[in-house]
């Protein structure tokens, strides 16, 4: 792929233009560190471009806190980019009264109803579901269901999907699939996870 260039154009009628702005979905799955902070770091990027960003942990903890979320909650608040909502399954969805007699599951299946919600709306720009290939693989919520629904998400709405053994259906219908692999890691030897890197 010399300077950008993709080493098939398809005869589907659209435009260079057309094309290059269609909205995209990305899996970031596999046994390896990074899928998160690789969505992350889109959302900064889709930040500077003044985006709206809706950014829903599923399954992590409320106790764990994530060096991102701080970040990104204050250059949301900053008024130079897009705005950053950010919801933790963990912290009880702020939209459900009841979180609080939620199981995992009924909590992933309330968050998935929002994010349905948001993109029916066209909340936000891009989605980050963090962790979200997990309460697919576990039949939480129906994998077939959220295929079709970001299938047929209106608008430019790019949504990216972390998490391990992402469903093979999800991987189909993905424009950008990264399998992160572990090749070594500090943990391997004993080493526990650290500010800054883990968190």
């Amino acid at each position: 792929m010399p300077q950008g260039q993709p080493a098939v154009v398809p005869d589907d009628g659209l435009t260079t233009r057309q094309r290059r702005n269609r909205p995209l979905v990305l899996v970031h799955t596999g046994v390896g560190k990074g899928k998160s902070t690789a969505a992350f770091g889109l959302a900064l990027r889709g930040w500077t471009q003044g985006w709206p960003i809706g950014v829903f942990q599923f399954v992590k903890s409320a106790k764990w806190k994530v060096g991102e979320e701080h970040a990104l909650k204050v250059l949301g608040a900053s008024g130079e980019g897009g705005s950053v909502d950010w919801h933790k399954m963990g912290e009880g969805w702020s939209w459900v009264q009841r979180d609080k007699q939620l199981s995992n599951e009924d909590a992933a299946r309330e968050g998935w109803e929002q994010v349905k919600r948001d993109l029916a709306a066209q909340t936000y720009r891009l989605y980050v579901l963090d962790e979200f290939a997990y309460p697919m693989h576990w039949g939480w919520v129906d994998t077939d269901e959220v295929v079709q629904v970001l299938r047929e998400r209106p608008g430019t709405q790019h949504v990216v999907i972390t998490g391990r053994n992402a469903p093979e259906a999800l991987v189909e219908l993905a424009d950008l699939v990264t399998d992160m692999t572990k090749v070594k890691h500090p943990m391997d030897a004993g080493q526990k996870g650290q500010r800054g890197i883990e968190w």
